[in-house]
């Protein structure tokens, strides 16, 4: 069976992973943490990278530096993982969900306006696919409105808009490395501070909320419990695998593009056919192929394609069940306009096998979706 996902390895996580065992520095904030965070400020240009256990973790962090009250109001795209919403809604605020685009799958940066009322505090994009949102259009309505933004970049990794790195353009971003990402440690994230005001809080709330980072620096001669916090910190052991994991991102990226574009070009002839749509990229981005995806005529499609490829040994999943329609997300959460865009194309999308180590068996791949388009 070829794989949807086969995680990357480098060479150099073991001998890593052994460095950190002979120190016997397995807890947070290590060498190999404060490494990796020092390559994302220096290579993403962002003010404070904090590395944590999870995307998750990182989301609930930006969650609580931006103070939210119950009942304030959080915009974002509906078609995302839970983790985009549940951070908010552990801090009793409610999602507002709006639709996204037909081209891209993010959220439709002309509809959030509309979203908007007395109680709004954030916006949320979500840069599908590793695609980034209309970032310029996003950040001058929180501007005008005098909102903050929180990019949910788990899929970003390497991407850019207008030459900047996803995650470094809003308030806060938060990234990924979970091991379905292009840059892996097992579980893993970072939280992006562009905004300077939030740095030294943020330090807080990750260490439990004690200002214990700073009694390590020795600006203080104890820690003590200083605001919200948690155990938002991870592993040393996964800091070592994720180090160069970082360290090779180039050279992933240049590979997993030659995979998305082989890709595009062999099935363009079934987009043209009318049987699927294709992935958009819209011009002055720079995406990381963090995945391709085919949609497909109706859900019905979808499903016996992918029990086609099924049968000829290829593994190939569908996307988020919307959150809207989830029972979580009628009770917590509540919808600005139509969903109508998102109810239609996460029914007819489907991911293909897309990793590094892909090789040969991507012609595999492309001949089963085109025999069953033949048949």
């Amino acid at each position: 069976m070829i794989p949807f996902n086969k995680p990357y390895l480098t060479g150099s996580e073991l001998g890593n992973l052994q460095t950190a065992l002979t120190n016997r520095k397995l807890s947070g904030d290590g060498p190999f943490t404060k490494e990796c965070s020092s390559w994302l400020e220096t290579n993403l240009k962002t003010k404070r990278a904090l590395i944590t256990h999870s995307c998750t973790a990182a989301l609930e962090m930006a969650a609580i530096l931006c103070d939210l009250q119950p009942g304030d109001e959080v915009i974002m795209p509906s078609y995302t993982f839970v983790s985009t919403a549940n951070a908010f809604v552990l801090r009793g605020a409610i999602p507002v969900f709006v639709d996204i685009r037909r081209d891209t799958l993010n959220i439709d940066e002309t509809l959030i306006e509309a979203a908007i009322t007395d109680r709004t505090r954030v916006i949320v994009p979500v840069h599908y696919a590793g695609v980034a949102c209309e970032m310029n259009a996003i950040m001058a309505i929180a501007k005008k409105h005098n909102l903050l933004v929180v990019e949910d970049a788990a899929q970003g990794i390497s991407s850019t808009y207008e030459g900047k790195a996803l995650g470094t353009i809003g308030d806060l971003g938060c990234l990924s490395f979970h091991e379905t990402k292009n840059v892996v440690c097992g579980e893993g994230g970072a939280l992006l501070i562009n905004n300077s005001s939030m740095v030294e809080r943020a330090e807080i709330i990750r260490e439990k909320g004690t200002d214990r980072s700073r009694f390590i620096r020795g600006q203080v001669d104890k820690y003590t419990w200083q605001d919200l916090g948690s155990s938002y910190l991870p592993s040393e052991l996964n800091a070592a695998f994720l180090k160069p994991q970082l360290e090779g991102s180039e050279q992933i990226n240049v590979t997993r593009l030659k995979l998305w574009s082989k890709y595009f070009e062999a099935l363009k002839p079934l987009q043209d056919a009318g049987h699927v749509q294709l992935p958009t990229v819209p011009s002055g981005l720079e995406h990381n192929a963090h995945m391709f995806y085919v949609l497909v005529e109706s859900q019905d499609v979808r499903s016996q394609l992918i029990e086609h490829l099924k049968s000829r040994d290829v593994m190939a999943i569908f996307h988020y069940v919307p959150l809207h329609s989830a029972p979580a997300g009628l009770e917590f959460a509540k919808v600005s306009g139509s969903m109508a865009n998102t109810d239609d194309l996460a029914g007819r999308l489907l991911r293909l096998p897309l990793f590094v180590e892909l090789g040969d068996d991507q012609a595999k791949v492309i001949d089963a979706l085109k025999e069953f388009f033949a048949s």
